[in-house]
């Protein structure tokens, strides 16, 4: 079993270079650490700040309900994955937003964009559309530490079908998931991808992408491509596509 993961705001730049600094992980980390998880001196521990900084640690000290004592090694950095996989994903209904997001982050996406498509059931509107953004961010955020990620999903604020174009006119290779017989999308499995840059994919609403949707996307430099056989769920399809996409392009090698 890997070492659990806990996020730090920073590091401190006080910490030696080559290791064997001391830090203090408190608060709701640290509370969750000796809680919850139980952690004791002597046990491993992954610190990150969720941007690709992270360290390992040695539990060294635990005082009351929610205080860690680590000895850490030396702070290291990993590089961003390359080809950049993003998803843009289609409001779903109730809580399959977060269930697609989480599993999005625990597969392996590098950034989510939550997109009011038109045929979406579900509007992010003021307060509502604030609180339903800050769960995908604590989210992705859950499901990093969970999947022991050390840099974890950008979560973009909700775009437009506008700005999904503008997104998809600067990718690399862009693509829309479109189960249509009658259209003759491509398969995603044969499809000729970047090694590097970034991939762009959009995920429609249960009720699919509009023709206006497809048509503005294509004219972005979008084609439509299809999974398989089976329609999956606007909440499983970006899941199953990213795993797709990593596969094929060597970054799960």
């Amino acid at each position: 079993m890997t070492a659990p993961v806990f996020v730090v705001e920073s590091f401190p730049a006080h910490l030696p270079a080559a290791g064997g600094g001391q830090y203090v992980l408190d608060g709701a980390e640290g509370r969750h650490a000796v809680s919850v998880k139980r952690l004791r001196v002597g046990e491993a521990v992954v610190l990150t700040d969720g941007a690709g900084r992270w360290a390992d640690g040695e539990v060294v000290g635990v005082e009351g309900k929610d205080q860690l004592t680590l000895r850490l090694g030396s702070v290291v950095e990993e590089a961003p994955a390359s080809p950049r996989i993003t998803v843009v994903q289609a409001l779903p209904k109730g809580d399959r937003g977060e269930l697609a997001v989480e599993t999005m982050t625990e597969t392996g996406v590098d950034a989510i964009v939550p997109w009011a498509a038109s045929r979406c059931i579900t509007q992010w509107r003021g307060d509502r559309g604030l609180k339903a953004l800050a769960k995908w961010r604590a989210t992705a955020r859950e499901a990093g530490k969970q999947s022991r990620r050390v840099r974890f999903p950008e979560v973009a604020d909700a775009a437009s079908s506008k700005q999904v174009a503008a997104l998809l006119a600067k990718a690399d290779f862009a693509a829309v998931l479109h189960e249509d017989r009658e259209y003759g999308s491509a398969a995603l499995a044969t499809a000729e991808l970047p090694s590097t840059g970034e991939i762009v994919l959009v995920v429609g609403p249960e009720g699919g992408v509009s023709a206006e949707e497809l048509a503005l996307f294509e004219e972005a430099g979008a084609k439509a491509y299809r999974l398989g056989a089976s329609v999956l769920r606007t909440s499983t399809a970006g899941t199953a596509a990213t795993a797709l996409l990593l596969g094929r392009t060597g970054r799960w090698s």
